[in-house]
């Protein structure tokens, strides 16, 4: 039996964060600031974020600089744990949406503030 047949559905589902994600207002980010803050929300918050890409990768019209300016707000707001996930969230299709998304996280210099390159 699976979760959604008992009723052991994820607070909060991938559905309503990826909402979130796609319409990024004050409350909305407020919202999603709110689940990075909990480590145990980190698959919740992926997962919603895997299904916004999806569901931009499958819309008629791509916003790119939306996806990318949510990716810049997620890099810079993402605590040190999440930056690895994000970016292999971003990595994980060719897809033009999940591109735009890793150009934001990249331009966010997230993951740099975690692991600083290594000069010689």
């Amino acid at each position: 039996m699976d979760d959604s047949m008992t009723g052991n559905v994820p607070f909060p589902d991938r559905d309503t964060v990826a909402e979130k994600l796609a319409a990024l207002s004050e409350t909305d980010k407020s919202y999603v600031a709110l689940l990075m803050e909990n480590a145990a929300q980190d698959d919740n918050l992926l997962d919603g974020l895997r299904r916004h890409l999806d569901l931009a990768a499958g819309s008629r019209f791509l916003n790119s600089l939306k996806l990318e300016n949510l990716g810049i707000w997620l890099g810079t707001q993402a605590p040190d744990r999440l930056q690895i996930r994000l970016m292999e969230t971003a990595r994980s299709s060719q897809h033009p949406a999940y591109q735009a998304f890793r150009t934001g996280l990249d331009r966010s210099g997230g993951l740099e503030k975690v692991y600083p390159p290594v000069i010689r």
